[in-house]
């Protein structure tokens, strides 16, 4: 059965799938761009995500994962990192490619509406706040001084 037509129970369409952008296309650009495709991949996608759970799953709560990717990719100093999902966490990579690098920390939406920020090393929870811009605030105050520019790894494979 294809889940974008309607069930015999009238349950409504899916939304189309979003068109991404083409992250192949984006690397051989270089790491910026990568950088910017991927915090567009992850945007639609999450938004998607969020619109299909509204349909398959009604009144059941989402984490605000896309308020967060909004909040985040305002900070200059986050957005020239490489974002991404790990079971609805958000984490920021120096790398663009596996194994990341990850820096700062990382921020978890919870079903209560609130966001939960955990240090990277030592890893704990440094903080539960109420916005995705608190939440933004505290991981920005955990990134190193001076972080190091966005690299690919095999761009450190030639270093």
């Amino acid at each position: 059965m294809d889940v974008n037509n309607e069930t015999s129970d009238q349950q409504p369409s899916l939304p189309p799938r979003p068109v991404l952008p083409d992250m192949a296309a984006a690397r051989r650009r270089g790491p910026a761009d990568a950088v910017e495709a991927h915090w567009q991949s992850l945007r639609l996608v999450w938004q998607w995500s969020h619109a299909a759970h509204q349909i398959r799953a009604p009144g059941r709560p989402f984490p605000s994962i896309t308020s967060l990717l909004e909040a985040a990719a305002a900070q200059p100093r986050l957005r020239r990192l490489y974002p991404f999902t790990s079971h609805f966490t958000l984490l920021f990579s120096s790398s663009t490619s596996y194994p990341w690098t990850v820096q700062a920390g990382s921020i978890e939406p919870l079903h209560n509406g609130r966001f939960k920020v955990r240090r990277r090393n030592p890893f704990a929870v440094i903080g539960e706040v109420d916005t995705a811009e608190e939440a933004v605030a505290l991981v920005v105050e955990l990134l190193p001084t001076g972080s190091d520019p966005v690299i690919t790894a095999a761009e450190v494979d030639r270093m």
